[in-house]
């Protein structure tokens, strides 16, 4: 049986160099594209994309909607549906503008891909994401143990991924020059630490409380005075494998060298709050937990906009509807806590003050230039 059609290999790889670099997609966000492609590609028994019609894309629907996921055995999640169609979708818009395909397809035959109406608002409707409060947080670092240097090393990292809000990705990639305990500050720099979209965002620790930042001050100073750490060493060591005393393949220690990917510090959230008795939550949930934070703690709106900044978001929108959304829960008791006051009764209004006026109005101007 046919896994592959040469025509189509060529074509793939020139589209998935177009997304690389004219779109300037990461690698993993083509390899996604790809992997559609692929499936779509073998729903339709490796035809050439030439011969594409119409009735390729409604095969292609179906196939998605009979299909289940192979570890839980469910129906794919309606997210994971919309994704695909509009990964095949654009390629076969771009397909439509090639050289060999021009007159063979046309650029509406890409619309076909779109799912129903109601499946495309389910698959992007926005849903409450949940977050770690600072007192749990603190309740799973009070229940880390911290012997050993691999004990150190799990309990900081969480620490500082509080501390710092920094995303899971840049943590695995920080070395120790760019966090300065004594001044606060981490400076991510794009051209080694792997920011997203590399972006290079300088920041300060955050306020989440004393006993937290003594943490990282503490495994900071560990490692520099210690463990004789440089610079350019990392401030997250991966763990060292090595033979133990049984002549096992086991953990020996800290290496010098950083991790590749995020896979490991995510497994450390997993084992540290399971341990404590908690649901997993996983390193960007602790972003949200800081949005919230600043939404209670700051009193004004150059004192949000500094938290927002703080987060490496350039515009302060980007926190409020990115991680900021008000839970059910706490949406019901703001409106319960408002009650009913002869200010605010038919007819009399209480107006917002001018700072709060002025900063809505500055961002809308920024949000249309």
């Amino acid at each position: 049986m046919r896994k592959h059609h040469p025509k189509n290999e060529r074509i793939k790889r020139q589209y998935l160099a177009y997304l690389e670099e004219a779109k300037r997609l990461s690698s993993k966000s083509a390899d996604q594209a790809a992997a559609a492609i692929a499936q779509f590609e073998a729903c339709n028994g490796y035809k050439d994309f030439a011969h594409f019609h119409i009735e390729q894309a409604r095969r292609f629907k179906r196939q998605l909607d009979e299909q289940v996921h192979p570890d839980t055995g469910k129906p794919l999640a309606k997210a994971t549906i919309h994704s695909r169609l509009m990964a095949v979708k654009a390629f076969i818009h771009w397909l439509a503008g090639q050289s060999g395909y021009k007159s063979k397809i046309a650029y509406s035959d890409a619309d076909y891909f779109n799912p129903s109406a109601n499946d495309s608002r389910i698959a992007t409707a926005k849903r409450e994401q949940t977050a770690p409060t600072v007192e749990q947080i603190r309740h799973v670092l009070g229940s880390m143990p911290d012997h050993t240097d691999m004990e150190k090393r799990d309990r900081a990292l969480i620490a500082f991924a509080i501390l710092s809000g920094v995303r899971d990705d840049a943590l695995a990639s920080l070395s120790i020059r760019h966090v300065d305990v004594a001044k606060r500050r981490v400076f991510q720099d794009a051209r080694t630490v792997r920011t997203k979209n590399r972006k290079t965002i300088s920041s300060s620790f955050f306020p989440v409380g004393d006993d937290i930042e003594a943490i990282v001050t503490s495994w900071h100073s560990y490692l520099t005075t210690t463990k004789l750490f440089g610079p350019d060493d990392p401030l997250f060591p991966a763990t060292e494998i090595g033979l133990d005393s049984d002549r096992q393949f086991a953990p020996v220690g800290l290496a010098r060298r950083h991790w590749k990917n995020a896979d490991a510090i995510r497994r450390v959230f997993r084992n540290a709050f399971e341990t404590a008795g908690l649901p997993y939550f996983n390193p960007h949930s602790f972003r949200k937990t800081l949005a919230v934070l600043g939404e209670r703690m700051c009193k004004t709106p150059e004192a949000f906009k500094a938290w927002s900044q703080n987060l490496g978001h350039d515009n302060v929108l980007t926190t409020f509807t990115s991680y900021g959304e008000v839970s059910h829960h706490r949406q019901s008791e703001i409106l319960n806590e408002m009650g009913f006051s002869p200010s605010t009764s038919a007819g009399q209004h209480v107006l917002p003050d001018d700072a709060t006026v002025k900063w809505v109005l500055d961002h809308l101007r920024s949000k249309t230039n």
